[in-house]
């Protein structure tokens, strides 16, 4: 069977079940399609916001919070990776509660979650600790796989852009919540525990705009259309060998950003630099991969697939690695290349998930699929590098190992960014 190429960016590809064309309405009605566009909006936006900064401010007190609990080196790295390991094992689960109960409505509750996560993780005691951190990873597992299912069910034709956008908006909060923290720690009495808690103030904020999807009201029932035909549910796609392209980008991308993430700062901190400028230089790694998410979301529309764009955008991180192997008193620059990296990194491969389907339920799909799976195998990339540094007392092994990481998602874009569709699922 020939593959299916996808349209070229910024076309509309149409299969299988997929409506050409949408009913025209009244001018009421497309009215409140407007006003649910932009509340849809500023709802991904928020989500966006809420995607990384209760995970990346936990890096910079790392060093606090395995003092303050008595963790071990082993304990410290699960504690980094635990969101991952909930990433891996909620993801599958996201599509069929989208469906069950509405995108909206489970994406409300997920900031919700979030912000008892958060608010648990804060309270003293090692149980509280584990257990709020398992909720930050599970509510952050469901609004990474529903996100881009609502990026190409609203706006099919600017996946790029507008995965950019929300992803824009992830690097900022993200690269705060890492440059604040410890500021914030060493002024509050509490410390450590107040910093992060601050987190779940954006949650909240989420939650407030998607009340009206949680609440009994009739938008909330609207939102969850009752069970969708067996026909359109999200599966797995497991029989595409495109989409195992995809996941493996997804995985190895992730594993280099979550290993920056969890030890970018101990790594500076080993080059010389105090904690607090360790703690910028790690702002400055989120802050480039800002730069490099604008950077990857306007240069997608200008492309029929994403090979050349995503190869580029690896050498960039392998260049930084190198970097901080053989000239480490150049910390700083190669933390802002490796945040360029990850930040391009990302957008592609949250983008893919559209530009690899034909319709929203398959990106739902897609999109389990590659984060299940991808963070499963990225979970083990922080403890592996801790592992690697208990055991030879350096850095020099751990780095080795990235730039290996690095190398592989260079040859895994290769295969996932060319211009195919996942095909349907073959018949018995």
């Amino acid at each position: 069977m020939a593959p299916i190429m996808a349209a070229p960016y910024g076309g509309r590809v149409h299969r299988r079940d997929e409506p050409t064309a949408a009913p025209a309405g009244t001018a009421a009605e497309s009215a409140r399609r407007r006003n649910r566009w932009s509340l849809l909006l500023v709802g991904v936006l928020l989500l966006g916001a809420n995607l990384r900064s209760a995970i990346t401010a936990v890096g910079p007190v790392l060093g606090r919070i395995q003092a303050e609990a008595g963790l071990s080196g082993a304990e410290a790295s699960l504690l980094v990776c635990l969101p991952l390991l909930a990433f891996a094992v909620v993801s599958p689960f996201a599509p069929r509660l989208a469906e069950r109960f509405g995108l909206e409505r489970t994406l409300g509750w997920a900031l919700l979650l979030l912000a008892l996560g958060i608010v648990v993780r804060s309270v003293p005691g090692a149980a509280m600790l584990w257990l709020g951190t398992l909720g930050v990873g599970a509510a952050i597992a469901l609004m990474n796989v529903l996100i881009p299912s609502v990026v190409k069910r609203d706006h099919p034709r600017r996946i790029g852009p507008m995965t950019g956008l929300y992803q824009a908006v992830s690097s900022i909060t993200a690269a705060l919540a890492s440059g604040l923290v410890v500021p914030v720690a060493d002024v509050v009495p509490s410390g450590w525990r107040l910093a992060l808690g601050l987190g779940a103030g954006v949650a909240l904020i989420g939650v407030a705009l998607f009340l009206p999807y949680l609440l009994p009201t009739r938008r909330a029932r609207a939102a969850a259309a009752g069970p969708v035909p067996a026909a359109e549910r999200a599966r797995l796609p497991l029989w595409s060998a495109t989409a195992w392209q995809v996941t493996a980008y997804m995985g190895l991308q992730s594993t280099f950003f979550y290993v920056m993430v969890a030890w970018l700062p101990a790594i500076q901190v080993g080059n010389g630099a105090g904690e607090v400028r360790a703690g910028w230089y790690h702002f400055g790694f989120l802050a480039l991969a800002l730069v490099g998410t604008l950077t990857a979301a306007s240069l997608l529309p200008r492309t029929r697939d994403q090979r050349r764009l995503g190869a580029g955008i690896t050498a960039v991180g392998v260049v930084a690695v190198l970097g901080l192997l053989l000239a480490p008193q150049l910390s700083l620059l190669w933390a802002l290349m490796a945040g360029f990296c990850s930040g391009g990194a990302i957008v592609i491969a949250m983008a893919l998930f559209g530009l690899r389907t034909a319709n929203h339920h398959e990106a739902a799909g897609l999109s389990s699929m590659a984060q299940s799976i991808g963070y499963l195998f990225a979970a083990a990339g922080p403890l592996l590098v801790g592992a690697l540094r208990d055991a030879t007392g350096g850095w020099t092994v751990p780095l080795l190992a990235t730039l290996a990481v690095l190398l592989l998602q260079g040859v895994a874009v290769l295969f996932a960014g060319r211009g195919v569709l996942v095909p349907a699922r073959p018949r018995p």
